[in-house]
């Protein structure tokens, strides 16, 4: 699968999914680093068919009125140590990767639960 990770996410998951095999971008990677506007991470995403991380909802409310970005994994345990979080990923990513390969366009991931929007 292919990610863009926005910057307020840990460099820690681009490392984890990177080395699972994955194609990912963290916003530090663009031109702008993190400073890159959302539009911009949305239109890189939808280009390069992507998969946007993040804790931002303006994302999601982005992908309700526009339908852009195609594809996103919101991330919505609140402030938690990148242990914890990396922990989360380990124990929910077959779960979500099964969703996304299923045809989710939304998915949530908080302290307790995986949940699919649409």
């Amino acid at each position: 699968m292919k990610f863009l990770i926005d910057a307020h996410l840990p460099m820690a998951l681009k490392n984890w999914l990177a080395d699972r095999g994955h194609d990912v971008i963290y916003t530090r990677d663009l031109p702008q680093k993190n400073e890159t506007d959302d539009t911009d991470i949305i239109r890189i995403a939808d280009d390069q068919d992507r998969i946007v991380i993040s804790k931002d909802s303006d994302f999601q409310k982005y992908h309700v009125l526009f339908g852009r970005p195609g594809r996103i994994f919101m991330i919505t345990t609140g402030n938690i140590v990148n242990k914890v979080l990396l922990q989360l990923f380990e124990n929910n990513f077959d779960q979500i990767e099964d969703a996304f390969e299923e045809g989710s366009k939304v998915v949530e991931l908080n302290n307790t639960s995986i949940i699919l929007h649409e």
